[in-house]
Parts: structure tokens; sequence; C-alpha cells
């Protein structure tokens, strides 16, 4: 009689234990997380629909993982340099704010017009602060995307597509080294942006800005360290 008490008792824990168990799991699955995308054309996703925007593909992946977020909140605008998105956020009174996931992906129009590339250095450090600010000082919940090398589109061919890609490469280097030197998560994109030169499906209809295809390759490089930063 007492070993079937004790079987009893036992199993009584084991059912207790499996309820507190799955409470937490409810909870932390039915905890919805904040996200703030800041860019440019790359993050507003020029030409293509709402749902194929890098930012809303990664909330719809991360959604079907059990990863419950807010809409995404989206400060970015096509043809936007680092001090017109600076203005942007500024514009957006989301000042004191802080979300749990905050990207930033900037430079390309500062490349374009020919700024001085001394201050998208300047500027892209004070946004990349700005944007730590914003996931409350947590530098893991920030990532940086590098800048797509749109030489490769037909938009760029009556152009010097050599050119555009040496200066683009100097501009993600200066975002790679702010970026580690924070602490930063940096996604490489660049490379993948190249394979448009072979494969047309990756250029959006106005043969200049990604695709929703290029963006869904994007998204394969960061869900996964998302998805671990978030879970």
């Amino acid at each position: 009689m007492k070993y079937l008490y004790k079987v009893i008792a036992f199993v009584a824990i084991l059912v207790s234990f499996g309820s507190v168990n799955a409470q937490t799991t409810n909870n932390m699955s039915s905890e919805k997380i904040s996200f703030l995308a800041l860019g440019d054309s790359y993050t507003i996703g020029e030409s293509v629909d709402e749902s194929e925007r890098w930012p809303m593909q990664l909330a719809s992946r991360l959604s079907a993982k059990g990863v419950t977020l807010d809409p995404v909140k989206i400060i970015a605008t096509t043809g936007w340099t680092t001090d017109e998105l600076q203005s942007g956020i500024s514009k957006a009174k989301i000042e004191g704010n802080t979300y749990g996931l905050v990207s930033l992906l900037i430079g390309v129009n500062n490349q374009y017009r020919g700024y001085p590339i001394d201050q998208y250095k300047q500027q892209f450090k004070q946004l990349l602060e700005q944007a730590i600010l914003f996931a409350g000082g947590d530098v893991k919940k920030v990532f940086v995307v590098s800048i797509p090398d749109y030489g490769v589109t037909p938009f760029a061919k009556e152009k010097d597509p050599a050119k555009i890609a040496r200066e683009l490469d100097d501009y993600n280097a200066i975002a790679l080294e702010i970026s580690k030197s924070m602490g930063v998560e940096f996604f490489d994109i660049t490379p993948g942006s190249k394979l448009a030169a072979e494969d047309p499906e990756l250029v959006a209809e106005d043969g200049l800005h990604p695709s929703g295809k290029m963006y869904s390759n994007w998204v394969d490089l960061i869900e996964e360290w998302t998805y671990n930063t978030l879970k």
C-alpha cells in the first residue's frame, strides 16, 4: 500500500510539473514582441507587395515558429539618405519607445547622390546608437543589414557597375566596422544580391529594387539568428 501511495504521489508531481511547464510555454508564446525596422526603399519594399517586404516576411516566419510579434513598425521611405532617416525618426515621434527587435539598413542613397563617405560614417554611427536606444540599450536585439549591389540590375546597365560595386563595398565596410565595434549583428546580403545579374526573378518589375524572392533570400540569412534571439 505504501508503494502505491508513493507511485500516486510521484505521478501527481509529474502532472503538476507538466502543467507549470505548459503554462510557462503558453505565457512565452503569447507575449507579443515589437519590431522596429529603419531604412529606405530596401526596407519599405519599393515595387513589391507589403507582404513581400523583408521585415514582413521575417515577421511571418517568426510567427510560424511561435514568436508573436506586434504589427511591424517601419520607418523608411524610398530615396532616404542617412540624414533623411534621422529626420524621419524625429518626425515619427517615437523617442522613448522601446522595441524587442530593431533593424537598420541605410546608405545606398548616400552613395547614389555622391555624398561624402565620411558623412555616412558619422551619421550611420549615430543611427546605430539610436537603434540601440530603441532596443532598450540591448545590442543583442539590434541587427544591421548590408546594402545590396544595385549595379547588377537593369537600371544600372548604362551606368558604371564596377564603380557602384566598389563604392558600396566601402559603405558596407564602414557599416560592418561600426556594427562590430558596438557588438551589433551584421548580415551581409550583398554577395547574394549580385546573383540578380543572372537571375531576373531577383529584381522587381521596376528593374532596380529587389523582388520578394530576393527578400526571401535575405530572410533565410536573418531568420535563425532572430528566432534564437527572441525565443
